[in-house]
């Protein structure tokens, strides 16, 4: 990882006698870093935190160098953040809306005017910009959020729930935007999603945390590389019967529908699952090795942590 832009240490944070964070060491370099984690796991007050937004009850950090516990407005003054709630008057035109943030961040009305042509047109918006917020669809209003975090040009960018209420092409632009962002500027995206496939298309790096503590850090494709592989059978007739089969025999199945995965025991799996096809009249129609994603990761580690989880909606819903 690269030279961290943020540093955490011992950070606590107590409401009352409930405590929201214990404890949490992390550094974050440039980049993308997904923040994954269950309703009530901490995320937001992690975030409250790191941008000096309440008092810490222990610890501390940096971040671009200014203390999370003195420098708040400072912090908030070098940072872009993207709210997941609609934070956009109807009123204003897309440009006017862009320079406004740009001169609540201390840019002269020369400067907010220019970089407001400028960025709405990096988000795609540049036919638009004259245009009132009130007749934006939501792909745009997402884009014009987008526009008025990044219009001071922010070493690090904060974006929760980017592509939510997007179209599948306005949500592809969208990642598009970001992992640009990453690529062209060398920034920090840090990124919350309650869709994996999201998260995993712009982010290089995840941290999940669990009851206020971190319980996963790391890089996506490293921490993939260590669940167990699996052999992934498409069954269209007999998927009952074979799993049945596969089950009685010792093998660990997972079954999602006609999707079938089969923990892989060496060369004598497959043979086992034709094996078993054979005797039950299985319908296999495709076969082969499974690569994990990160969703598998998050239902791993929830399993081990003996929490449920059933799937990506479990991830991140509403705020703590």
């Amino acid at each position: 990882m690269s030279d961290p832009v943020i540093q955490i240490r011992g950070l606590r944070k107590m409401y009352g006698p409930h405590t929201a964070l214990d404890g949490v060491d992390l550094d974050i370099g440039t980049g993308g870093i997904g923040i994954l984690g269950p309703n009530g796991s901490g995320k937001s007050t992690l975030f409250k935190c790191i941008l000096g937004l309440i008092r810490i009850t222990e610890g501390g950090g940096t971040v671009l160098g200014k203390d999370i516990v003195t420098m708040g407005p400072q912090i908030r003054s070098s940072i872009g953040y993207m709210a997941e709630y609609d934070s956009l008057d109807p009123g204003l035109t897309a440009v006017d809306h862009v320079r406004y943030a740009g001169e609540l961040l201390g840019m002269r009305p020369d400067q907010a005017t220019q970089r407001a042509h400028e960025v709405l047109q990096y988000v795609g918006l540049e036919d638009q910009r004259y245009r009132t917020i009130d007749s934006f669809s939501t792909g745009m209003r997402q884009a014009t959020k987008l526009a008025c975090a990044i219009v001071h040009d922010p070493q690090i960018l904060f974006c929760d729930e980017p592509t939510n209420g997007l179209d599948s092409s306005a949500r592809q632009f969208m990642l598009d935007t970001l992992r640009r962002t990453i690529s062209d500027g060398g920034g920090t995206v840090i990124m919350t999603s309650h869709v994996m496939e999201d998260i995993q298309g712009v982010c290089e790096r995840v941290v999940m945390l669990s009851g206020g503590k971190i319980v996963l850090e790391g890089r996506i494709d490293e921490l993939a590389r260590q669940i167990t592989r699996e052999i992934e059978i498409s069954v269209w007739g007999g998927a009952t019967k074979l799993e049945e089969w596969l089950l009685t025999r010792g093998h660990r199945v997972r079954r999602m529908g006609r999707i079938m995965r089969v923990e892989m025991n060496g060369d004598e799996t497959i043979s086992a699952i034709l094996l078993g096809a054979s005797e039950t009249n299985a319908q296999v129609r495709v076969l082969k090795e499974y690569e994990p994603d990160l969703e598998d990761i998050f239902l791993l580690i929830m399993q081990r942590l003996g929490k449920e989880a059933k799937g990506a909606s479990a991830i991140i819903g509403g705020r703590e």
